[in-house]
């Protein structure tokens, strides 16, 4: 009897093929992504601060304030 190629590649994958494992690794997988989504959210944040503070220094620096960072 030939196997297909897709029942190859699901024996190929070991415990990985069951159902319940699949399961975990999409919640694993989601959890990642979630995680991911509040660390970038914060990072954004933290980026656009960052701007704010060098422009304001930057047009401070135009306007005659002397700094000692820049």
């Amino acid at each position: 009897m030939v196997q297909s190629y897709a029942d190859l590649t699901l024996q190929s994958l070991g415990p990985l093929a069951d159902p319940p494992m699949l399961l975990v690794g999409l919640v694993l997988l989601a959890a990642i992504l979630i995680v991911g989504r509040i660390v970038m959210a914060i990072a954004w944040r933290l980026l656009l601060v960052a701007i704010g503070v060098v422009v304001g220094l930057w047009v401070l620096g135009l306007l005659g304030f002397q700094f000692g960072i820049l």
